[in-house]
């Protein structure tokens, strides 16, 4: 089920401005948003697997990129991610 707060900081994300800010100080501009804790949570440890289903995919990766996460971070996760669904299906 997809989060609209979480999508909504996301796509915030988006802006140059809103970016440098996060980087900043992500404490006070998480507070801005309602967000569930267990969804805090998975932001501070950068949870790719829980956070990807709250979100649009193109929003997920390009929150990651804004945060600093190299192109190959983010996709060793997703990666790892598939090969965990592959794995419970199979």
């Amino acid at each position: 089920m997809r989060d609209y707060w979480l999508s909504k900081l996301f796509f915030d994300m988006q802006t140059p401005a809103n970016a440098a800010e996060y980087a900043a100080d992500r404490e006070t501009v998480l507070r801005r948003y309602p967000i569930k804790p267990e969804v805090l949570k998975s932001l501070q440890e950068d949870d790719v697997a829980a956070l990807a289903p709250k979100v649009n995919p193109y929003l997920l990766r390009f929150y990651f990129f804004a945060t600093g996460k190299s192109e190959a971070w983010f996709l060793e996760h997703i990666r790892a991610l598939a090969g965990n669904k592959e794995s419970a299906n199979g």
